[in-house]
């Protein structure tokens, strides 16, 4: 069983759905709210455990109830909470999720205890991957690639400049193909995975294309979590050995299930629906 540390965010999911996302300056009403498990970092962490990993969560939370909402999934799936920060005076981390008809999305994220996050080496040492995102500060990300021992493994997401340094320090990092634009010398690391949507996923690596696949087609519900799962699902494939083909086959059909189901955390696919599809 592959052991992987995820260090990143966790936040509570405000979730509206609507007929469609708005113009700007219009006013929609929504359908119902739905608090939900969520954060980027807490998202990879349970695709991967649910996909068959022993995951720990390494991450910054508030001394409040919302903490409580937002680990509820993680904590009843066994992902390993004890590199867990509480942080007294600051509140957990929250997103606030517009979801249309189409599985379309706006998020707004307000980090939170997620700003307050910082690593040490025992959180990270023992890991077979390290996952991190950019939800995150920068020190603790440059923290988290120069102390990891095992594959480092960078969701670059949401989009920021990365020192040219940081990202030869990488071995796989995972972006969807306006992150791939917007952030310079992404090429430099180990591997890129450059996601496309419905149109499936790339693997480069030293600047060329090794890999390319489709997903299996499937109804779109809710797109909230799908490059998380993409991400987790790609590196416990490759912890497990499978080719890049193959590693990039099963990422884009786990990615595709997380769409099918409405919610962050509880559209994340177990080993056995992935199997399934595939």
């Amino acid at each position: 069983m592959p052991r992987i540390a995820v260090v990143g965010s966790v936040n509570l999911d405000l979730v509206a759905r609507v007929p469609r996302l708005p113009d700007p300056g219009e006013t929609l009403a929504a359908s119902g709210l739905r608090r939900v498990p969520g954060g980027k970092g807490a998202n990879q962490a349970l695709a991967a455990r649910r996909l068959g990993a022993d995951v720990t969560m390494v991450a910054a939370v508030g001394a409040d109830a919302a903490a409580d909402e937002a680990l509820a999934l993680l904590a009843a799936d066994g992902v390993r909470l004890d590199r867990l920060r509480r942080e007294p005076g600051e509140p957990t981390g929250h997103a606030l999720i517009t979801v249309d008809d189409a599985g379309e999305t706006t998020i707004v994220v307000i980090a939170g205890a997620n700003d307050t996050l910082a690593v040490n080496p025992d959180d990270v040492r023992d890991a077979d991957a390290v996952l991190t995102v950019l939800e995150i500060p920068d020190a603790a990300v440059a923290d988290t690639v120069r102390l990891a021992t095992g594959m480092v493994v960078l969701n670059a997401a949401p989009a920021r400049p990365l020192a040219p340094e940081l990202i030869r320090d990488v071995d796989l990092v995972v972006v969807n193909s306006a992150e791939y634009a917007a952030i310079d010398g992404l090429d430099a690391a180990g591997a890129v995975a450059v996601t496309h949507g419905a149109e499936g996923a790339v693997l480069r690596r030293g600047g060329r294309e090794v890999a390319r696949t489709a997903p299996p087609p499937v109804t779109v519900v809710d797109g909230t979590a799908a490059g998380d799962c993409f991400t987790a699902a790609l590196t416990v494939a490759l912890l497990e050995g499978a080719t890049d083909a193959e590693a990039l086959r099963r990422a884009c059909a786990a990615g595709a299930l997380a769409v099918t189901r409405a919610g962050a955390q509880p559209s994340l696919p177990t080993a056995a629906e992935l199997e399934a599809v595939l």
